[in-house]
């Protein structure tokens, strides 16, 4: 599998993720976001399983969500399902402990900063670094310019969180 096929993974899956989430918050569509959930713990899983680096950003990103309690709806648990039978079904790659608890850490504090900064400062560059979960970026680009990571995953990543918020907008319409 390619670059290109894996950032496809990575912007439907971020895609998928967002959609579903908003089905369940603003439609209360159970069903619907239920599908999505299901396609993004295809799509997450498909890249896990074939991607090392892959592997550490989408198990971070399950690992925060989990530790920050935002695993809060039933079409969550159906894409973690999904995931982890994929995963465990396919196997994953072999992980380093140290770079998977930078990138669950990173995860973790994007979550927990997007609910609580805004509500204990007025400062504007923080507010935007959380509202749009700038930490894992900045992680996962000092892990690709450091050498862990190849350039390539982050241009994947950055597609993910630009697929991530093109469905919210494309919900709001």
């Amino acid at each position: 599998m390619s670059y290109i096929i894996l950032a496809i993974l990575f912007m439907l899956s971020g895609f998928f993720m967002k959609y579903s989430d908003d089905l369940f918050d603003e439609k209360n569509d159970l069903r619907f976001a239920s599908v999505f959930g299901i396609l993004c713990g295809i799509t997450s899983a498909a890249a896990t399983v074939y991607s090392v680096e892959a592997a550490y950003i989408f198990i971070a990103i399950l690992i925060g969500n989990l530790i920050a309690l935002k695993v809060d709806g039933i079409h969550h648990i159906i894409t973690l399902i999904v995931f982890v039978v994929i995963c465990l079904a396919a196997g994953l790659p072999q992980l380093s402990l140290v770079v998977l608890l930078i990138c669950i850490l990173s995860a973790f504090s994007d979550e927990v900063g997007h609910e609580l900064i805004s509500k204990v400062t007025q400062n504007k560059f923080l507010n935007l670094f959380f509202e749009y979960r700038f930490v894992m970026k900045v992680v996962i680009c000092l892990l690709a310019i450091c050498g862990v990571f190849n350039i390539l995953i982050f241009v994947c990543f950055i597609l993910f969180e630009l697929s991530y918020e093109a469905a919210g907008v494309i919900f709001k319409k």
